[in-house]
């Protein structure tokens, strides 16, 4: 049986990472861009890392270019502006395919896992996120619309 923790993915620094170090952990998994609408919700998931990490919530960043050409940057300039502009301090990764058949594996799994609006797989914009919990598994995912705040009772709810 798969879980989150089966899969390695590069770091922002370009180091492997493999998921298996967040092994019993409650994992926030999301597509970010710098250069969205959706992009002031950086504030929002490192407010939730800031508040329930200690309690076992790890928010991990994946960078996506695939929507509108709103992660046009490299990975040193897209670390330099989430530190700058966000203060984000959560694991954040090398920029990745989410659909298609670059598409990285755990962005594969996460959507056979869950699958979007009227069961469509595919991710459809910036800031789809992806809640898994302490054992792996998919609990829920979410729209880009849905606002990290939102997601608190759910998180809550996965911490135990």
């Amino acid at each position: 049986m798969t879980t989150a923790f089966d899969f390695t993915a590069n770091d922002i620094d370009g180091q492997p990472q493999s998921l298996s170090d967040y092994a019993g952990k409650v994992l926030l998994v999301v597509n970010v861009a710098s250069k969205c609408g959706f992009t002031p919700q950086y504030s929002g998931l490192e407010q939730l890392w800031r508040t329930y990490r200690d309690r076992g919530l790890v928010v991990l960043g994946f960078p996506c270019d695939q929507f509108g050409h709103q992660e046009p940057g490299d990975e040193a300039e897209i670390k330099n502006f989430c530190s700058l502009s966000y203060d984000v301090d959560f694991p954040l990764f090398a920029k990745i395919d989410v659909n298609g058949k670059q598409a990285h594996p755990l962005w594969q799994w996460l959507k056979d896992e869950k699958g979007g609006f009227l069961g469509i797989d595919a991710i459809k914009w910036n800031f789809t996120k992806f809640l898994v919990g302490r054992d792996g598994k998919v609990i829920k995912r979410y729209a880009p619309t849905d606002t990290p705040e939102s997601l608190a009772k759910d998180i809550e709810a996965a911490l135990g």
